[in-house]
């Protein structure tokens, strides 16, 4: 054998080891990357990075939901799963007023492979408000017990205040900048291949919603009116526009029209914004969540109308759901062909308060303050 051929041999033999090892560092360095970024994600909430559009947003998945609840939000988990989480792997923040049982933690983690949180709500949390009298809130519920759905129930009040100013100052949400709010019992239709987070950072919207009916008079008869009277004290708290015209008409009378809260994805900046902070005080000193039956949709919708503009609330029209009373499922054939409903089933194409949303425009809050006034011009 010639010198110059073992030389090649050499060579050759050199070159095929280089590859080998060429190839085995970078198929460890994407195993590393990738189990990384699950780590990340499984060990504390939100840490996805802002930047990358490969990584996780500072976001999750949350419900209030009780031991009793377990069978309807493993359903309810199963389906996010199924339609969207699976694949993005966004971690789930369960919170309950009591400690969850073993069996409920079980048997919750072993329907998914994201990550789950279990909370439980801090006293200060939960509770009778500080501003309304026991006895008076008796005397509410039983006058109320025959009069509308939950009207005498004290636990539904709870859940309504606990909702509407506590739930996105829970420890477990403190780093989150989005969370996506989801119940027990309630249906997905749709699939998504997108991250609707990464879709409310990218297009600077604050609320998204799904459905929008109308609220029971009679469980929010003083609502507006301690709404506007909050604006007249408050006036440096209001923006320069606003989409108030949704919730009440030229008027200055309530619509009714609200956001179901039982799904909504929120900046959570606005929830700890000054403005939204001292709207929600000043409702609760005024009692309305307990001699009432104030609910959560209805403030976190005023509140929004009132200090957003519309371009910041997004109707997610593709997300097709269903909460037992009202179900929406998209009838555009680039979106049904990604859902089991029946297209026929659309609340939000003949919904008054949908229609309404299409209709008006921001306002000036000059405009804002003056619809506000009007009442006490009458």
């Amino acid at each position: 054998m010639s010198h110059h051929f073992k030389q090649l041999i050499k060579l050759t033999g050199v070159i095929v080891v280089f590859v080998y090892f060429y190839y085995a560092l970078q198929f460890t360095m994407n195993q590393s990357t990738s189990y990384s970024s699950a780590a990340s994600s499984e060990h504390s909430i939100g840490t996805g990075a802002r930047s990358s559009n490969n990584t996780l947003l500072r976001a999750a998945i949350v419900a209030l939901v009780r031991n009793l609840e377990l069978g309807s939000i493993r359903a309810t988990i199963r389906q996010v799963d199924d339609r969207f989480n699976r694949e993005f792997g966004y971690p789930y923040i369960l919170l309950n007023d009591e400690d969850f049982t073993d069996e409920f933690k079980d048997k919750v983690q072993a329907i998914t492979k994201a990550k789950i949180y279990f909370g439980k709500l801090p006293e200060s949390h939960w509770g009778l408000s500080p501003y309304v009298t026991e006895e008076k809130v008796k005397a509410a519920l039983e006058r109320s017990k025959d009069r509308y759905l939950y009207g005498g129930s004290y636990s539904y009040r709870l859940m309504c205040r606990y909702q509407s100013g506590f739930i996105y100052k829970h420890p477990l949400l403190a780093n989150l900048d989005y969370y996506w709010r989801i119940e027990p019992g309630v249906d997905y239709y749709c699939s998504l291949s997108y991250d609707p987070f990464r879709f409310m950072r990218d297009k600077n919207l604050i609320y998204g919603f799904t459905i929008a009916p109308l609220e029971i008079a009679p469980t929010v008869e003083t609502l507006w009116d301690t709404t506007r009277r909050w604006m007249l004290e408050n006036p440096e708290l209001l923006p320069k526009k606003s989409f108030i015209r949704w919730v009440v008409n030229e008027k200055s009378e309530y619509t009714l029209c609200h956001f179901w809260s039982n799904f909504e994805i929120v900046d959570l900046s606005f929830y700890r914004s000054a403005a939204y902070e001292s709207y929600f005080q000043y409702l609760d000193r005024n009692g309305g969540f307990f001699y009432e039956r104030w609910g959560d949709a209805p403030v976190h919708s005023i509140a929004a109308s009132i200090l957003l503009r519309k371009g910041q609330v997004h109707w997610f029209e593709d997300i097709g759901y269903h909460h037992p009373g009202y179900a929406h499922c998209p009838n555009k054939p680039e979106m049904h062909r990604n859902c089991i409903c029946d297209k026929g089933n659309g609340f939000m194409y003949t919904g008054a308060c949908s229609r309404r949303l299409g209709m008006i425009r921001n306002i000036d809050k000059s405009q804002a303050l003056k619809l506000a006034r009007l009442p006490d011009l009458v």
